[in-house]
């Protein structure tokens, strides 16, 4: 019954293919700049890599900041109007950048992007989830997380190419494009009215999903490596002699998660929950050895160096592939229907939390010691995570999980 369920329920809808495509026309805004912006601060600010990071990680800290309430408002009102209203003011502070006269008022410009970007990740990875059918909830989310994956694959790249050929202020531009097209798509969705929830005290728990604590922990501990490779390892391998096709890196991390989510999402469906979660971890340590390892490989042989570096990149990418998907519905069995977007905001603020770490330490260390310690904080902290996930999530999702 179960297979004929799942073959059954349309997941390509039309609403379904418009949240994709808007998600990944938000996604390739974003990651045409991950990259890309170290540089844009230092040559245009001369900023030092500690500010840097500073700047990096205070865009999450105003991510992590509004989750709660972006939760809390989309479970209590209509979500499409949020999300638009959210996608709207993320597109057009793209232009805001390069008006930007100084290095406080880029950090303020940030802080309000970095707030647009909270609700609107939210209330998106939720509105997705109202257009599909639950019984293919752990597939759908691997393809929508596969649009933000070729996003990836193309926008860091692309961003690395651009600052070569073209004033940076373009490539502001050009995210703000990709972001009213988006609009665009957003306003093809069509969803029925849901009923608005009737006012309830105001507690901790509306605007925290308390049994999601424990999973947020070992996934906050795996966004500070994630943070620290995609923020800072073209710096690391530019110091190490590759100075072009370095984006080529997040290309291939790319593929990595979606060939990795295509059959994740899948197998999370069967439930595979906390097997995929468990082997997501395990690749990405492997990825952060190789990650230590890159140094010496370069000093060893340049050809040996750039091949590690991009096996690097495919295990990294399909690691966190594996796991995405899986993670995103352990929390989201942790909850009840009617508070979803309390749940994603749970699932998403663990990892706003390590990607704020993760961002600061890596300039931090970067600046102070060397790159090998920055990839050696993030190989403890996926030991760790893997650990916690035995001992202590495991156990706690079996006991609380809800039908």
């Amino acid at each position: 019954m179960a297979d004929t369920k799942i073959h059954k329920d349309k997941l390509l809808t039309r609403n379904f293919i418009s949240m994709c495509v808007a998600n990944f026309l938000m996604s390739f805004s974003f990651y045409i700049l991950i990259p890309t912006l170290p540089f844009y601060l230092i040559d245009t600010f001369k900023a030092g890599q500690s500010v840097v990071g500073i700047i990096l990680s205070i865009y999450t800290v105003s991510v992590l900041v509004v989750r709660p309430f972006s939760g809390f408002l989309a479970d209590t009102f209509q979500r499409k109007p949020l999300y638009l209203f959210a996608y709207f003011i993320f597109a057009s502070f793209f232009v805001g950048y390069p008006l930007a006269g100084s290095l406080l008022v880029f950090t303020i410009i940030r802080v309000i992007h970095g707030l647009a970007f909270g609700m609107l990740t939210t209330t998106g990875n939720t509105l997705v989830i109202d257009v599909m059918p639950s019984s293919r909830r752990g597939e759908g989310l691997g393809y929508f997380g596969v649009t933000g994956n070729i996003a990836m694959a193309i926008g860091p790249m692309t961003g690395l190419i651009l600052k070569d050929i073209i004033p940076f202020d373009y490539i502001f531009y050009i995210a703000a494009i990709s972001g009213a097209i988006g609009i665009l798509f957003i306003c093809l969705i069509k969803t029925p009215r849901r009923a608005l929830q009737k006012s309830q005290p105001i507690s901790l728990d509306r605007f925290f999903l308390v049994k999601g604590v424990p999973a947020s922990v070992p996934f906050l501990f795996l966004a500070i490596p994630y943070a620290m490779t995609s923020s800072y390892i073209a710096l690391y391998v530019s110091s190490l002699g590759l100075t072009s096709n370095s984006g080529f890196f997040f290309s291939i991390m790319a593929v990595g998660m979606i060939l990795s989510r295509i059959t994740s999402g899948k197998l999370v469906d069967q439930g595979f929950i906390t097997q995929n979660i468990r082997k997501g971890i395990i690749i990405a340590t492997v990825a952060m050895v190789g990650e230590i390892a890159l140094e010496y490989a370069f000093t060893q042989n340049f050809a040996i160096g750039c091949t590690l570096y991009y096996i690097v990149a495919f295990l990294l990418g399909y690691g966190y592939g594996t796991l995405f998907p899986a993670m995103n519905t352990l929390f989201i069995n942790l909850a009840p229907h009617n508070r979803r977007a309390t749940a994603n905001s749970m699932y998403l603020t663990g990892w706003d939390v390590g990607i704020g770490i993760g961002a600061f330490l890596g300039g931090y260390i970067s600046e102070h010691y060397n790159f090998v310690s920055v990839y050696g904080i993030g190989l403890a902290c996926t030991i760790a995570a893997l650990i916690l996930f035995i001992v202590w999530v495991t156990p706690h999702f079996f006991k609380n999980r809800l039908a």
